[in-house]
């Protein structure tokens, strides 16, 4: 069966809010150099200050399929913290701390990777923007939960704060070397696959 979908991987730039509209003064998607079809939106939104992997489709049912399914899909982000991390504060991380959520309830994270990059170019081009003096530390998080700002408060819950946030990869889906505000146009069974969907 062909599908009519489409489906688009970006690069989101620093300072550019995840959706097609807004109220407010902010630099939008649409200000990117594509002409994407109508009912285009994002999946898995990153917020104004992070940057990275962004998922883009005309499919409705993506979002479920990747976040609201019964198998966890992993989301793996650069971050920069200001500060040196001990680590006893990384073990914190990794089984879980506990952060306030939209509700206003208390909600233990579940169990997640983390750990130290000592060179982070590898893994994203930087560019030039300076975004914490020195101490800081770069880590890699990967989580299967997507809770709101989740990684800001996780890094907060350590009493250390998130200075840069890039989201790196969902499951085996990465930027590549698109540059920030570059936009790819990717087949359903590639992205599909890529992001272990059945």
């Amino acid at each position: 069966m062909h599908s009519s979908n489409r489906y688009f991987i970006i690069n989101k730039p620093y300072n550019m809010v995840s959706q097609f509209v807004s109220t407010h003064e902010v630099r939008l998607l649409g200000d990117l150099d594509f002409d994407f079809p109508e009912g285009t939106h994002a999946v898995g939104r990153l917020d104004n200050h992070s940057e990275g992997l962004l998922i883009l489709t005309t499919n409705k049912k993506l979002t479920r399929l990747l976040f609201s399914s019964a198998t966890a899909h992993e989301r793996t982000y650069l971050v920069q913290v200001s500060n040196i991390v001990s680590a006893e504060n990384l073990e914190s991380l990794r089984k879980g701390v506990q952060i306030k959520i939209k509700t206003g309830g208390i909600y233990t994270t579940d169990p997640c990777k983390v750990t130290v990059v000592e060179d982070p170019g590898k893994l994203y081009a930087l560019g030039e923007r300076l975004t914490a003096w020195p101490p800081f530390t770069w880590i890699l998080m990967t989580i299967t939960e997507g809770k709101y700002h989740q990684v800001r408060k996780m890094i907060g819950a350590i009493r250390h704060r998130c200075k840069r946030l890039i989201r790196v990869s969902i499951e085996d889906l990465q930027p590549g070397d698109l540059e920030p505000g570059g936009v790819k146009e990717i087949g359903e069974a590639e992205l599909f696959k890529l992001l272990k969907i059945a």
